[in-house]
């Protein structure tokens, strides 16, 4: 039969398999699954239906655990329910595995299969999360890319509800969930003829029911327990029968030759490798080109993995071999090998494989990429030759195990007539979303077979992104990144001189360089070796100014239609006619729900780039071009732990060279400890424009500072003596500091790490209606770098600090940031917060952060932008897990003040004994500030002076511990969805324990790092992943349950809305010797905020004015002194809730899309604010009458 191709991604793919067996989905949001969840509420909001007529009913649980009890109990009661997961949330649904197994409850778990964090979090694929759960009795079958997705899910599905043994569909996450390609797809009506209908109809009988009531899920004692366990072997023993069946139907329906355990390659093979998942297809790729030069090669493709059928197994593998290896994506440390190999041991014993020698090789970890010359070392690892290894691992450099095989540096095995494309973009310049567009256009509208996979950084928007199309007549296989392309394209300019981008051109091939330079900007800027291979290489090298074109038609930095149309026209796969039509029917598709405006634009960017891209004339002097010096220079600095650190790690790792890094540069980081301060020597130099400061306009509010996301532009304070050792620029825009005679002002800014979100320029109020900054070509403000580097060497003004008060807003900006340069959107409504913090207590403050945008930006490698002070104090921040961060941090709290409470009993017994008079006035002065973290810090600097110069056994007692005497402020920070959601009974005890602990939630109102899914915090009408037609009903009120213990401090802020009334909540908050929750309104780049992330702060004092957020304060301190403790700071709404909304794409694409809907739920939602305001002011009076 003829099945209509699409082109779709393997998530994409596996919802589409999963969607016509589906009656309930449970779900909950993780990375890379949630597209599968996603799509299939999306599908579900539209009315699509399942073979049973019914929409899928979707319901978003709190966490994976949630979901898969959700999915347990759906499926007891007789409904077919679905669930998509990966990695830890793998590992939440195991106890229900196990359940769902015991059972024999019919359902799919669809996997995108990811690493488990262990000595740090990965959030790219191997096979951890699966192989942990081999014991749970889940079959488990594999798919190698998108079309076996599509063919393989619907295999399990039919497979689970014949063999009533429940299954893990699993499929590398990323290499496959992400990548697109134009597969083959299935009709609901060709898979309803396969179901098994009869057997549908008996597990609705055999499912609980009180019209014929059973009883499931007895406390069985030791006499029956085993005997009850053993009974379930049969299903077991079937149901690979089951899948070969269906595999047969399957196989008969569409032509492929699927099978538990499928060979490719020579018949004869001497040497084969098994294994599962996408390396499958690098490996056939691998092998056609080895055995066309005549090697005996092979593969076995392992698809079925549990139950592991040996006999099948042993079936596939030609009589010839005398080698196999055996590939493992994970690692398993301790055990006698990874897993497959384990599994292929056990099942050649006995055979006449049994004198086989088999090697076993771990590869592609945390989704490191496996190429075809790493498959060929595996072959080349034979077990004659003296430097075989057994045991082996490929794609990286082992120097201190010795593991590693060696392979060569490129091997092209891509079938003739494939064209290989890379695009170079910044995150969140839409880059990644054109290349999907695009391959999409050329997937639907030619004949060829198309393949598109995106690589990200760990950076939110303002990462390095490289995307990696193919275009071939042959189907694709190469499941591996790009290192042979026929086209390169670098969308910013910044990176040709740090990066090697031009060396994977082939020769011959084109060039397209994204840039402001002309040609003689090009001969100045371009490094001589990218010259010298673009003319030795007769490379076809052409620039377009995208920025200039986006800037005149009124997109800004988001150019990416723009370098769409410059690469149709320059790569000529299709017409350019039509390659326009396709391009503007995607826009409008794309961006429809954002306006007319916004659509028109994107349509006159389209012409823009296919008119205005120019080819550079290169001279023949390139081929001369001598080197320059490209990337980063080696730092030399006091801190040799941090300079060994950036130098090895981070310089490398941001030259895009990570993959080269050798095991020894990370043998005394084994348990993944980084230090502190590395973001500062990174100088990404990723800004379009920056801002530049206006001296003569400045008021010296420092709200500029105060805002800044990445703490880029801060005040500095300078004696005229300081002054005249500065800069140049620094003493030409210095004025006088008001208040403050002898000293002189200068706003200094970090151009190099500079985002330009200009969030800075939109909160300057400027004199007489000039702002004191500007936004300025990145170019024209570099020297302003030098200023700001020098600023950094003065001291710290303690007179400033007692004059402006460190604990206001102006006053707290002349304190060091201790959390800078982090790799936070541009405008990130969070960092501002976490920023301020750390100003306030960074130097004695521990963090506990839940995974989430937060833990990313605030602690990926190689990049910590947490820092230190010049004392070398700063925050020590670590990362758990998302569902446990409260816990984690409640721990921290226990382990640090169970040992200062010990450290202080025995500075009470020094205090009796000791004759010393310093040492005792010493001893009074901390124990007097012991509970008051501000006053305790200089007690204690006081005290370890006093007690070092004691030098009594009972001093050096105290002093082993001296690390701990310290007050310290213990701070939890996390996201809503950590905290209304996966996190909160955690959050709800620690808080209930009355201990003093600092909970602080970013509150974006979405699951922001995963995609913008919808949390308990996602308001009424919002439209999020997971709310597809808005939500439905209002937010909870965590801040309202906290209060409800009464000895929380609580408090609701926006900064942008009331800058005091923030930094007073957070002071306070720490100041209070209890526990305290801070929820903070966190604009985000899931909003679609009209205007953009430069607006941020504005849209927070927006949303208080509209009454959409309130803010207020609940202080247990002032009940003590017999006053209201309830505090509402902001004022009754005087700005339309509506309009409100409606400058934000999550609410205003409803009202487009769903008129009627929106309407309601948009009313439904000023009730629900004017409710809550109304809820608030009674709870002021409440309080207010109480204590009079």
């Amino acid at each position: 039969m003829a099945r209509k191709m699409k082109t779709m991604d393997g998530n994409n793919a596996a919802a589409w398999a999963s969607y016509p067996f589906t009656e309930v989905a449970a779900i909950y949001p993780i990375t890379p699954s949630s597209v599968m969840a996603e799509v299939t509420d999306q599908w579900s909001a539209k009315g699509q239906t399942n073979i049973f007529g019914t929409p899928v009913k979707v319901a978003e649980m709190q966490s994976e655990a949630g979901a898969s009890g959700t999915v347990h109990g759906s499926l007891s009661a007789g409904a077919l329910t679905t669930t998509y997961t990966a990695s830890q949330g793998l590992l939440l649904m195991i106890p229900n595995m196990y359940k769902i197994a015991g059972e024999l409850l019919p359902c799919v778990i669809h996997v995108s299969a990811r690493c488990v964090a262990s000595h740090a979090l990965n959030i790219f694929g191997d096979h951890s999360d699966v192989y942990a759960c081999r014991q749970t009795g889940f079959a488990m079958l594999c798919s190698t890319n998108p079309q076996e997705v599509m063919d393989l899910g619907t295999v399990a599905h039919l497979a689970t509800i014949k063999g009533r043994v429940p299954f893990i569909h699993f499929f590398d996450g990323f290499r496959t969930s992400h990548e697109i390609q134009k597969i083959e797809t299935w009709d609901k009506a060709d898979v309803e003829e396969m179901v098994d209908k009869k057997a549908i109809q008996e597990f609705r009988n055999r499912a609980i029911n009180p019209e014929h009531p059973s009883l499931r899920g007895t406390a069985q004692n030791p006499d029956i327990f085993f005997q009850a366990r053993e009974a379930c072997n049969k299903y077991y023993d079937e149901i690979p029968n089951v899948v070969e069946e269906y595999m047969d139907k399957v196989n008969k329906k569409i032509g492929t030759d699927y099978k538990l355990f499928n060979y490719y390659g020579h018949p004869q093979a001497k040497h084969i490798i098994v294994a599962m998942g996408s390396v499958c297809d690098t490996i056939e790729e691998t092998i056609d080109a080895l055995n066309a030069e005549g090697a005996e090669l092979g593969l076995v493709k392992v698809r079925l993995y549990r139950p592991f059928v040996a006999s099948k197994f042993i079936e596939a593998i030609p009589d010839s071999v005398t080698q196999i290896s055996v590939l493992d994506r994970t690692k398993e440390p301790g055990s006698l090998g990874e897993p497959l190999y384990l599994d292929v041991v056990a099942a050649l014993k006995g055979t006449q494989f049994h004198d086989v020698t088999i090697a076993s090789g771990r590869y592609g970890l945390g989704s490191k990429d496996t190429t075809p010359a790493q498959i060929k070392a595996v072959y080349w690892n034979a077990e004659f030759k003296d430097s075989f290894k057994p045991r082996f691992t490929i794609g990286i450099d082992d120097d201190v195990t010795y593991l590693s095989l060696e392979a060569e540096d490129k091997l092209d095995t891509a079938p003739e007539g494939t064209t290989a494309c890379k695009f170079w973009g910044l995150g969140a310049d839409g880059t990644v979303g054109a290349n999907k567009n695009s391959i999409k256009i050329i997937g639907d509208h030619t004949d060829l077979y198309a393949q598109a996979y995106f690589a990200y950084d760990s950076k939110k928007s303002g990462g390095v992104t490289v995307s990696h199309l193919r275009f071939g007549k042959t189907p694709i296989k190469s499941t591996y990144l790009i290192n042979q392309a026929d086209f390169v394209a670098c969308h910013n300019e910044s990176y040709i001189t740090k990066y090697n981008i031009v060396n994977d051109i082939k020769p011959g091939g084109t060039f397209l360089l994204n840039t402001q330079w002309d040609e003689k900007g090009l001969e100045k800027h371009l490094p001589g070796q990218v010259k010298r291979y673009i003319a030795e290489n007769n490379i076809k090298f052409y620039i377009i100014n995208g920025v200039k074109i986006g800037k005149e038609i009124g997109l800004g930095n988001r150019i990416n239609t723009v370098l769409q149309s410059a690469f149709f026209k320059l790569s000529g796969i299709i017409p350019m006619e039509d390659a326009i039509k396709y391009m503007k029917d995607a826009a409008t598709a794309s961006y429809s729900k954002k306006g007319e405006a916004i659509v028109k634009m994107n349509h006159d960017a389209i012409d823009a780039g296919c008119e205005q891209v120019v080819e550079v004339k290169v001279p023949e002097s390139w081929k001369t071009a001598k080197d320059t010096k490209m990337g980063q220079k080696a730092v030399k600095i006091a801190d040799k732990n941090l300079q060994k650190f950036v130098n090895d790690i981070l310089i490398p790792c941001n030259a895009q060279e990570g993959d080269k890094l050798p095991v020894s540069t990370f043998k005394d980081m084994a348990d993944g400890t980084f230090p502190q301060g590395s973001a500062a020597f990174e100088k990404r130099g990723i800004a379009v424009d920056v801002p530049c400061w206006n001296s003569d306009n400045c008021i010296q509010c420092n709200f500029c500072s105060y805002v800044c996301p990445h703490a880029v532009i801060r005040p500095a304070v300078m004696t005229d003596e300081e002054l005249a050792k500065a800069p140049k620029l620094a003493q030409e825009k210095a004025k006088p500091m008001t208040g403050m005679p002898g000293y002189n002002f200068v706003m200094t800014m970090s151009a190099l790490d500079c985002t330009g979100c200009g969030s800075c320029v939109n909160v300057c109020p400027g004199k007489k209606g000039n702002k004191a900054l500007s936004m300025m070509p990145l170019e024209t403000q570099l020297a302003e770098q030098e200023v700001f580097n020098y600023a950094l060497t003065l001291p710290e003004k303690k007179d400033v600090l007692e004059k402006f008060k460190e604990t206001t807003v102006k006053g707290s900006q002349f304190k060091q940031p201790l959390l800078e340069f982090s790799g936070a959107c541009a405008g990130c409504g969070e960092t501002p917060y976490a920023k301020l913090i750390t100003q306030l207590f960074g130097d004695r403050m521990y963090i506990a952060n839940a995974t989430g945008c937060s833990s990313i930006w605030g602690g990926s490698a190689p990049t910590t932008p947490y820092t230190v002070n010049k004392d070398g104090k700063g925050p020590a921040w670590a990362n758990s897990l998302f569902e446990d961060n409260a816990e984690y941090g409640y721990g921290m709290f226990l382990a640090q003040n169970t040992i200062r409470q010990r450290t202080v009993a025995k500075v009470l017994e020094l205090q009796k004994s000791t004759k010393t008079a310093s040492l005792k006035k010493a001893i009074e002065g901390y124990l007097s500030t012991i509970d008051n973290g501000a006053a305790n810090s200089a007690a204690t600097d006081e005290l370890i002076a006093a007690l070092k110069k004691s030098k009594s056994k009972a001093a050096e007692e105290i002093l082993k511990d001296a690390d701990f005497l310290r007050k310290k402020s213990m701070w939890v920070f996390g996201g809503d969805g950590w905290a209304y959601d996966i996190g909160f009974s955690g959050l709800d005890h620690v808080i209930a324990q009355g201990e003093d602990v600092n909970i602080f939630v970013f509150d974006t109102e979405v699951y922001s790092n995963t995609g913008g899914q919808s949390s308990k915090s996602t308001p009424t009408g919002a439209i999020a992943q997971f709310a597809a037609a808005g939500k439905e009903v209002k937010k909870k009120d965590l801040a309202g349950i906290a209060m409800t213990y009464g000895y929380v401090y609580v408090a609701h802020i926006a900064m942008g809305a009331d800058y005091n009334q923030c930094i007073k909540a957070i002071t306070e908050a720490e100041a209070y010797n209890g526990p305290s929750l801070i929820i903070a309104y966190a604009p985000c780049i899931n909003h679609g905020i009209k205007g953009g992330m430069s607006i941020a702060q504005t849209e927070e004092k927006k949303a208080v004015e509209s009454g959409y957020w309130h803010l207020y304060r609940f202080n247990p301190d002032l009940k003590k002194e017999g006053k209201d403790p309830f505090i509402l700071d902001s004022k009754a709404p005087t700005k339309d809730y509506k309009d409100f909304i409606m400058g934000e794409v999550r609410y205003n694409a409803l009202a487009r899309q769903n008129p009627e809907r929106a309407e309601k739920l948009f009313d439904n939602a000023v009730k629900n604010a004017a409710d809550r305001y109304d809820y608030l002011k009674r709870l002021a009076k409440l309080y207010n009458d109480s204590e009079k």
